[in-house]
């Protein structure tokens, strides 16, 4: 199959677009015609980054489909509280998880469908009731006429930061995808993908080649002069070291420690730091997922001190470039970052699964 050689941009329609991070990471080959998001902090984001034109804030539930353009591709990185383990498990029912039933009704109001479709959210999506929540999505686009496979992506193949994340791909039944989909599972494919794909009709185990062994690390993204919490306060964070992390950490001076990152957790009704020591960050989270925000351990000029991740921290873990602003406060921008998607992990989706089947499902749909 040749694809064509200038790398044309596909027109595509973004759902709870938030700060603009999917778009960020699509742009060398889709181009965003309309995008909204209910959150005027991230709409924010969004409109100081991207066209502010296509940028439509308010609630997916006011949205209709016999307003928006023509295109290839509709996206959607629909709520998680529903779905996450740290939230209340209410699964696609839930008032904010469930709102990708919405995401299908304004699909199904388009005066022409997407030949391709994309929802993103956390594992819990495959993993809650043995892949129960993904086989309602699963069915429903089936009964739209698309046959759909669902892969995992964590971004600490490009990023020090653990995040995994589901990808639900879509494509009409019709569709010859010989080229884009393997005989079994792959890489790409959890346990609880392959137990929530049993006995499903018109599945596709997605095919992607597997990334390269990531280089970066934490020290890397840190940025080392950062104002840090006074003598105090820091000496009371590390007293909320267990004793085996005071050990490790003891280790690790030892072998030219630089940073280790942790969240605070209530432990037998005690509050506890639990740091990491692999050079990885844990999942940036917000409280409305069920978390605190990150706090560092760095040694500074001899001495151990504590803070809070930085913003422009946060949108390094994303992989985020510097020059992407982000703007209002510490808690904005942190809620802008944890709340989103990882540019790398839906720039490989993008690059290797994404754009070479948008170049074969394209014909007869606007791009622009």
């Amino acid at each position: 199959m040749q694809h064509s050689t200038h790398n044309p941009k596909y027109g595509f329609l973004e759902f709870f677009a938030g700060s603009g991070l999917v778009a960020e990471a699509l742009q060398n080959r889709f181009k965003p015609l309309w995008a909204n998001d209910f959150c005027a902090k991230k709409a924010a984001v969004y409109r100081a980054n991207h066209s502010s034109e296509v940028f439509h804030l308010g609630s997916i539930e006011n949205v209709k489909g016999t307003s928006l353009p023509k295109s290839v591709m509709a996206w959607a990185s629909f709520p998680c509280q529903d779905l996450s383990l740290a939230g209340n498990q209410l699964g696609l029912t839930g008032g904010r998880s469930g709102l990708v039933w919405d995401w299908l009704r304004v699909v199904s109001e388009l005066s022409v469908k997407p030949p391709l479709l994309v929802a993103e959210n956390v594992e819990g999506l495959v993993s809650s009731e043995r892949g129960s929540q993904y086989r309602k999505l699963h069915e429903a686009l089936c009964a739209k006429g698309y046959k759909v496979g669902a892969v995992l992506l964590d971004a600490v193949h490009w990023v020090p930061q653990s995040r995994p994340r589901v990808f639900v791909v879509a494509v009409p039944q019709e569709a010859d995808i010989t080229h884009f989909s393997d005989d079994g599972a792959n890489w790409a494919h959890s346990k609880s993908i392959i137990t929530a794909a049993k006995g499903l009709q018109h599945w596709v185990w997605w095919k992607m080649p597997e990334p390269k062994a990531r280089q970066t690390k934490l020290p890397d993204l840190i940025e080392m002069d950062a104002p840090h919490d006074n003598e105090a306060t820091s000496r009371r964070n590390l007293a909320m070291l267990s004793s085996r992390h005071q050990k490790q950490l003891l280790l690790e001076l030892a072998n030219g420690f630089v940073v280790a990152p942790g969240y605070k957790r209530t432990r037998n009704g005690k509050q506890m730091l639990e740091l990491r020591f692999d050079d990885v960050a844990g999942c940036l989270r917000t409280p409305e997922g069920g978390s605190s925000r990150q706090v560092l351990v760095l040694k500074k000029n001899g001495h151990l001190v504590t803070r809070l991740v930085t913003v422009r921290e946060t949108a390094r873990l994303m992989g985020v470039r510097d020059s992407y602003k982000i703007p209002g406060s510490y808690n904005d921008g942190y809620r802008a970052m944890g709340d989103a998607v990882a540019v790398p992990a839906v720039r490989y989706l993008g690059e290797h699964l994404l754009a070479p089947l948008a170049a074969l499902l394209s014909d007869g749909v606007a791009n622009a």
